[in-house]
């Protein structure tokens, strides 16, 4: 059984695909703040997009800006199938990726020590 690279590249196509469309303001939505596209993993049937963003803001910024990202998500969707060429249009799915959030609080903490103990 082979394995195939596909999928990365596909994913790796729609996150540029969906920079472009955040940098030239297509996503008309107010909810949709500013954010960042951290990746997308696509499944091996190409059939599921999952992508990952993060934003700055309050919990109540980002639900609003999950509500925003789900109403376009069909806008999006057909948008992503003509940029990428796809023959088969994938269900995209958008998750908070928190991992930014963690590393500013690590950071956060780790200054906090230094300034403690006088490093």
């Amino acid at each position: 059984m082979s394995t195939s690279n596909r999928p990365e590249r596909v994913g790796q196509e729609i996150q540029v695909a969906l920079g472009r469309m955040l940098t030239r303001g297509e996503l008309k939505d107010p909810r949709i703040g500013f954010i960042t596209i951290t990746g997308v993993k696509v499944s091996p049937d190409l059939k599921t997009a999952r992508v990952y963003y993060s934003m700055m803001g309050t919990e109540q910024e980002r639900k609003e800006t999950q509500k925003g990202l789900e109403a376009a998500k069909g806008y999006i969707r057909r948008e992503i199938t003509e940029a990428v060429n796809l023959r088969v249009s994938p269900e995209v799915f958008f998750t908070f990726d928190e991992s930014l959030e963690r590393g500013d609080r690590i950071e956060r903490l780790l200054r906090e020590v230094k300034e403690k103990e006088g490093w």
